[in-house]
């Protein structure tokens, strides 16, 4: 029996680039349906991401005319990473693969070919993986591979050049449902379910139409949450770097009066102001790493829902 696969696409102000990318999608489903790897039942499923233009009346025209669309709508913007988790556990207990895919039409579309065959071959995580960065500029690439050191680094454990362009089999989805946390951060959940894994590169296109939701503020906001939400190694490295400063304020000390000892009153006004200075700017920068993850704690406490679900179109049979 040939496996359901929905493919989830968060959107979010995607009105110029919805009927450019939808049918490609459509179709992807057809042909797969022909060659027989996938049921007839198969579906695209839009998740409107509190989209202020006209996404949501796009998606539900869509849902119209063509059965293989279906959509959700959140009650208000929750950013990417919740709109994709909401698509996934919508998906969860109606299909048998769920892959996960931009609305932009930059991930290769031809590449859902190949993740199909990686679970039909067993696989049950199956990473869509960029074979190169041709299409960046010098400076997006310089970022992006600094993003994935400093993480793995940090101690995060991602996959190089994987963004949210994936598949996961039934059983790796009711895993990640299980993960409870507010601050999510899929890139990095995901690598943490196990299972039997594999990897399909691709080469990412020209973004089709509109503008791209992800500027270097955002990227850099992005980047922090998931460092943030999967590691504690930077608090780690806050108290090495205290033990540090806290042994040289020893040499320091001890210095300054074996020489107040053997030359008498010294003129340091330079240098006090300068270690005063250090020590101020390192006790800063670690209240703001620790307060990044107090703000963490208190989000997790308070427990909120990841997202609400305002609309959902009448998915046909």
């Amino acid at each position: 029996m040939q496996p359901i696969l929905y493919i989830v696409i968060p959107c979010y102000n995607e009105q110029e680039v919805l009927p450019l990318t939808a049918p490609m999608f459509s179709q992807k489903i057809t042909d797969l349906y022909i060659d027989g790897k996938i049921s007839e039942h198969s579906r695209v499923l839009f998740v409107n991401d509190g989209s202020k233009d006209d996404t949501w009346n796009i998606i539900s025209e869509l849902s119209q005319i063509d059965e293989h669309f279906c959509g959700i709508s959140l009650s208000r913007n929750r950013g990417h990473q919740n709109a994709l988790f909401a698509g996934l556990m919508e998906a969860k207990d109606k299909c048998d693969i769920c892959i996960s895919a931009d609305c932009d039409g930059q991930d290769d579309i031809d590449a859902i070919d190949k993740m199909v065959d990686e679970y039909l071959s067993g696989s049950e995580v199956v990473y869509g993986v960029r074979s190169d960065r041709k299409r960046d500029s010098a400076f997006k690439r310089m970022t992006a591979q600094f993003f994935y050191k400093m993480m793995r680094t940090m101690g995060a454990d991602i996959v190089y050049n994987h963004a949210d362009y994936r598949l996961l089999s039934r059983r790796a989805l009711q895993c990640l449902s299980e993960y409870k946390e507010v601050n999510l951060f899929l890139r990095g959940l995901v690598p943490m379910i196990g299972f039997k894994c594999s990897f399909v590169e691709y080469s990412r296109k020209e973004r089709l139409a509109g503008k791209s939701k992800y500027p270097f503020k955002k990227m850099l906001s992005f980047a922090i949450d998931g460092i943030t939400s999967l590691s504690v190694k930077p608090i780690r490295l806050i108290t090495s770097l205290g033990f540090i400063v806290s042994l040289l304020s020893i040499v320091g000390i001890s210095w300054s009066v074996i020489t107040r000892f053997i030359n008498g009153p010294t003129a340091g006004w330079a240098s006090t102001i300068s270690i005063m200075c250090f020590l101020g700017g390192v006790q800063l920068l670690s209240l703001g790493v620790i307060g990044e993850y107090i703000g963490k704690i208190y989000l997790e406490v308070k427990s909120r829902p990841r997202y609400i679900i305002e609309k959902k179109t009448e998915e046909k049979k």
